[in-house]
């Protein structure tokens, strides 16, 4: 499991201030796929002026259940992160999609239990996407990256549409020396991921992902940035079976400078 190592604050805007206490929610596709974002996360937080654990006993948040109707798991595994999660001062996650189910789901999963409400209602107020909580909360904008090229970011659905995540990335990217930023045509609109989605509408799905890399590759753009590990995979493994040579990163990858592996989706080989 991914663990935390203290790093030089320099985005505190008030050394006077306590550090907030923030616990990282990896989520399992960082986890198990690219430990590299919760890592970046880590780094991120620490120089916005954060202390960051990285509770052992978290798992899944629950949203594959939750999304498959399965409504009694999803509230066992919702108490178990309720509980993980009790005394931080706040929650951040590197993913929209899971804070996203975090903040907006866990409270209708526990309408009709009232112990179990209130203490979804306060974990929903503590957590947050990592990008928006560097903006929003932290006001961090002392970006200390190098990434040479031209890059475009999707919007991924839950980010976007359940935390308003949309201008947040976009301020800290400005930030990156040598990055520059282009807006691809509907950068808001799904790419066929959607968690099961992709699962029970495959061709639905693969129509959605190819619309997604025929406006990525009109944009000019060498590399693709996003904010949610789900997305990313779906729109690197289209990327490759296209045959497109852009390259896949999630954008606290390269804010916290740290693109020195390969891309997502390439072998170590590649």
């Amino acid at each position: 499991m991914i663990q935390a190592e203290n790093t030089e604050n320099h985005g505190c805007k008030d050394a006077r201030m306590k550090k907030p206490n923030v616990g990282l929610f990896v989520t399992c596709l960082v986890d198990l796929y690219r430990p590299n974002i919760g890592f970046a996360a880590i780094k991120l937080l620490e120089q916005a002026g954060c202390t960051v654990e990285v509770p052992k006993g978290q798992t899944c948040c629950g949203q594959p259940a939750l999304n498959s109707g399965d409504y009694a798991n999803s509230r066992d595994i919702a108490k178990q992160v309720i509980e993980t999660f009790a005394n931080f001062d706040y929650v951040v996650g590197p993913s929209g999609s899971c804070i996203g189910s975090i903040k907006t789901h866990y409270t209708e999963l526990f309408e009709n239990d009232p112990e179990w409400l209130g203490k979804a209602r306060d974990l929903a107020k503590r957590s947050h996407e990592l990008l928006s909580f560097l903006t929003d909360i932290m006001n961090f904008d002392a970006v200390q990256s190098t990434f040479a090229a031209i890059a475009t970011y999707h919007d991924s659905c839950s980010g976007l549409r359940e935390l308003g995540v949309k201008k947040q990335p976009r301020q800290l990217l400005g930030k990156v020396n040598g990055l520059t930023l282009k807006e691809m045509h509907n950068a808001e609109v799904c790419c066929g991921f959607g968690g099961t989605f992709c699962v029970k509408y495959p061709e639905i799905s693969t129509r959605m992902a190819s619309d997604k890399v025929e406006n990525i590759t009109e944009s000019g753009a060498e590399v693709l940035l996003g904010g949610d590990m789900g997305c990313l995979l779906n729109i690197s493994g289209r990327l490759k079976r296209l045959d497109s040579s852009v390259k896949v990163y999630h954008t606290a990858e390269v804010l916290a400078d740290m693109t020195d592996i390969p891309a997502i989706g390439d072998g170590e080989n590649d």
